[in-house]
């Protein structure tokens, strides 16, 4: 039962990221910038097992407060920052048919696992645009929280992530096609990762924004094996097929309202239910 709780946190934080970062191939230019605070949500009572299979777990759950920000320091350098501000982690009670209590339930406050990043752009003003970006993950979650020492806000471990991404507008730049490539090289014995998906986008109306992000996340199997760790930290060798359709509305040039909701199509060691998020940007 402590492996599947264990399991169920996994993912927690990696479903902000099932996104791909805004602005795709093209860099940000010189004094603008993105920002957007976001509220994120999970629940869920199934689990993709290692082998695949949905298992039914004791519910779980798990809210994020989180800061998105991009800023352009040249026409081709800008800096990201994704930080999670509050994750709370909670855990229902487990009972018995006939109502006797076989676990009490749990929870856990703290800041989630920061991403911060660089990215440059490597060809521009060019139909179709490269940027590459480099991001460190920073373990500033609780990978041991709660009264059982089992629920996580973050990974405990030190991540660098080179990725490339190539886009090109289309329909008089009222659409957009991203792709992303990247590598994900994790410390403390965890497998390294291979990221690659792809995004697409058009304008409805002059308010209206419409996406759907595609992301695979697939394990290098190199490190060690958490099947069943004794100290709460986040699984190895996660995987996942993530779909994220997304709507922003525009209130003028400036502030926005943004939705989305994730599923994991397919997965191993993550939840089997969708998360949704719902958040206002800023551009300047």
């Amino acid at each position: 039962m402590k492996k599947i709780i264990i399991y169920t946190f996994c993912l927690a934080l990696f479903i902000p990221n099932f996104q791909l970062k805004a602005g795709g191939g093209w860099p940000i230019p010189k004094g603008r910038g993105y920002f957007k605070l976001s509220q994120f949500s999970i629940r869920s009572d199934a689990f993709f097992a290692p082998s695949g299979d949905i298992i039914d777990i004791s519910t779980a759950s798990i809210y994020i407060t989180s800061l998105y920000g991009e800023y352009g320091i040249t026409d081709r350098l800008g800096v990201v920052g994704y930080m999670p501000l509050f994750a709370r982690a909670t855990l229902n009670e487990q009972v018995t048919p006939n109502g006797d209590l076989l676990a009490p339930g749990d929870a856990v406050n703290s800041l989630g696992d920061f991403d911060l990043s660089v990215k440059y752009g490597l060809i521009t003003n060019k139909p179709i645009v490269v940027s590459a970006t480099l991001t460190f993950g920073l373990p500033f979650g609780n990978d041991m929280g709660g009264d059982t020492g089992v629920l996580q806000t973050g990974d405990g471990e030190l991540n660098v992530m080179l990725g490339v991404e190539a886009s090109r507008s289309f329909n008089g730049g009222k659409g957009y096609v991203n792709t992303l490539l990247a590598f994900n090289d994790r410390s403390q014995n965890f497998s390294d990762e291979l990221r690659y998906g792809f995004e697409v986008g058009h304008r409805i109306t002059e308010k209206i924004n419409g996406a759907i992000k595609v992301l695979s996340v697939n394990s290098l199997n190199n490190g060690s094996d958490f099947e069943t760790p004794s100290n709460g930290i986040f699984s190895n060798n996660i995987e996942y097929l993530a779909i994220t359709p997304e709507i922003n509305y525009s209130l003028n040039d400036r502030y926005g309202i943004s939705g989305s909701v994730g599923f994991a199509a397919s997965g191993k060691r993550v939840l089997a239910s969708p998360n949704y998020s719902l958040g206002v940007f800023l551009k300047i």
